[in-house]
């Protein structure tokens, strides 16, 4: 081996190395770019099957179907900007979120009952926890809600590239495909074009399972709210279905938020007699709800949308939030089902492989 072979291949690991540098410098400089299309490429998933219902039932061209989901997708987003006014405008005029030395009167008054409560119940350890001075947290709410206003140009930016992007994914349905298509050697474009007609297929059945979910969940909330007048009980109700997107996490989270907006709907009451029985009942409610979720809603829809086993489901999310966090918890059942297509069209005859993909 000469030197000049040797030059030769320092020259070009060192090209790689700097090559693979650039690569990863040019997508954290444009990963908002990238969230937009990922973000349109799962809009378009959802929207699929009702352009194909337009399409087919009222003959629409495709043009006029693509335009007519994006309208329903718009008004439905606007719907949900609107319910949460009245929330934001109750929860303001109850907590006077602007005014914090008034917030923090009506937490500790809050905080006073429950002690006394539960004092009474011998629990003297809430004396304790008085002294902790948790609640100059919320003079950070003044600071936290001039950010959010100070965000609203990114993100109305990032929205209409969103809705621009989902157009065009939406009007053709093989531009994410031929975009993908050309990282793709030329001897395997065929199996890969038909692996990504299947996940196409499965992650479309699985967003719509997703929003059939929420659905479920949504209603069960409302009744429960309604039930015990709790105002606001919709927007509540919708928040916290919302958050089951999340798996596992989200349910812990909308079971705090439920309770905390409960309790406030109803602050001028008696905590004794009447928050803290109705802010029980509700949570039974609320983990009824839950358990229709986990063991009957979940395992129906998910396993039928992708194919897959409610075990095999768990253990996926399990391990995509120990490798990612909340982020892999949510992303991990699509990404699975991507893999297992690809994993069948391209290694078929492992055993393991073929254990997995039997069903798809």
């Amino acid at each position: 081996m000469t030197s000049k072979t040797i030059a030769n291949g320092i020259l070009r690991a060192i090209a790689i190395i700097l090559g693979v540098f650039l690569l990863g410098y040019f997508l954290i400089k444009i990963q908002s770019v990238i969230i937009y299309i990922i973000i349109a490429a799962i809009l378009s998933l959802i929207a699929r099957p009702i352009i194909y219902f337009l399409r087919k039932k009222f003959r629409f061209p495709n043009t006029m179907a693509v335009v007519t989901t994006m309208f329903l997708m718009l008004s439905l987003l606007t719907g949900i900007i609107l319910l949460f006014i009245p929330l934001i405008t109750e929860q303001g005029k109850s907590l006077s979120l602007l005014d914090v030395e008034e917030l923090q009167n009506n937490m500790q008054d809050i905080f006073n009952q429950i002690t006394d409560y539960f004092s009474a119940k011998g629990f003297d350890i809430l004396k304790e926890m008085k002294k902790i001075k948790f609640l100059k947290q919320f003079e950070a709410i003044p600071n936290l809600l001039n950010d959010i206003l100070s965000t609203l140009g990114s993100i109305s930016v990032g929205l209409f590239s969103i809705l621009f992007i989902t157009f065009f994914f939406m009007k053709d349905r093989q531009l994410l495909k031929n975009g993908l298509l050309t990282l793709i050697p030329d001897k395997s474009e065929n199996r890969f074009s038909k692996s990504l007609e299947v996940i196409n297929h499965l992650l479309s059945r699985y967003f719509l399972g997703l929003v059939f979910q929420i659905t479920i969940l949504f209603v069960i909330y409302t009744i429960i709210l309604l039930i015990f007048g709790i105002k606001n009980a919709v927007v509540i109700a919708f928040l916290c279905a919302l958050l089951n997107l999340i798996p596992y996490i989200g349910p812990l989270i909308g079971a705090i938020l439920m309770s905390v907006l409960s309790m406030t709907s109803n602050i001028e009451l008696d905590f004794q007699s009447q928050i803290l029985p109705t802010t029980i009942y509700i949570m039974i409610g609320y983990f009824i709800a839950q358990l229709i979720d986990n063991f009957v809603s979940q395992p129906i829809i998910f396993s039928k949308t992708t194919k897959s086993h409610p075990l095999e489901i768990f253990l996926v999310i399990i391990i995509g939030g120990l490798l990612f966090g909340i982020v892999g918890m949510i992303t991990a059942v699509p990404t699975y089902t991507a893999l297992k297509v690809i994993l069948k069209e391209f290694l078929s005859e492992n055993k393991i492989v073929k254990s997995l993909t039997k069903d798809i």
